[in-house]
Order: structure tokens, then sequence, then C-alpha cells
């Protein structure tokens, strides 16, 4: 079992950038993009699916928020939006954190496939025909 405390149970104040009640958001120290936020609730637990009705509705209104204000400060030509559930998803602190990611144009060669670049040689498919 891990001793270390939680790097998101007692942040510092330096390190939010919004707060409510039951969730709050702090920039990524190791930022994929200009912008890169976290969103992380206050009440310790690791998966998104133990969160209650009342975080989920907190946790994505500041995504909402969050992804409107990055629009105007940092001003992305679009976003991905990524949680990881467990070690083997790449979940380093087991603390449940949303991360909302700004993508700009050039950022990387082929962004096609988004998400699916999870597991690389996943990412790119071809496009199935309908016949």
């Amino acid at each position: 079992m891990n001793k270390e405390p939680c790097l998101f149970c007692d942040p510092t104040h330096w390190d939010i950038a919004i707060e409510t009640d039951l969730c709050y958001s702090r920039w990524d120290r190791y930022p994929v993009s200009r912008g890169h936020i976290l969103i992380i609730p206050k009440r310790h637990f690791s998966n998104y699916f133990e969160a209650t009705d009342e975080e989920l509705l907190d946790l994505w209104g500041m995504v909402e928020e969050r992804q409107y204000l990055a629009k105007i400060r940092f001003k992305p030509d679009g976003f991905n939006i990524g949680i990881n559930i467990g070690e083997v998803a790449g979940q380093t602190i087991p603390h449940l954190h949303i991360h909302l990611i700004p993508r700009y144009k050039g950022d990387m060669k082929d962004p096609r496939g988004g998400v699916r670049g999870v597991i690389p040689e996943k990412q790119k498919y071809e496009q199935l025909s309908e016949s």
C-alpha cells in the first residue's frame, strides 16, 4: 500500500485555479500543451465510476467553464479530454482527475484518431466505406 500523501488531497493554494465545494482545477505541472489543466474532486477516490452524481455534475461543469476560459486565453483549435482509470490505463496518481488538453493546429503531424493514440499502433485506421 502506498504510504505517500496524495498530491491532489492537499493542494497548495498557488496550485488552485478555480474551486467549488466539490472540486477544483489546477494547471498540469507537466503540460501536454499550453493551457493543459486538471479538474479534480476534493474527495479522495481513484475511479471515475465511484463519483457521486453531485460530483459528476460539478466536475463536468468545471470542464465546461475551463474550456471556455482556455478558448479565450489560449485560443486553441480543439481539445482532448481524458481520464485514466487504473495503472494499466496510465493512472499514476490514484486520485481521480480529468485532463482538459487544448490542441493546436500543427501540434502533431497527423492527429486523426485522437484519443485512440493511447495505444499508438491503434491511433491510425482506415475509415470503412459504406456499401
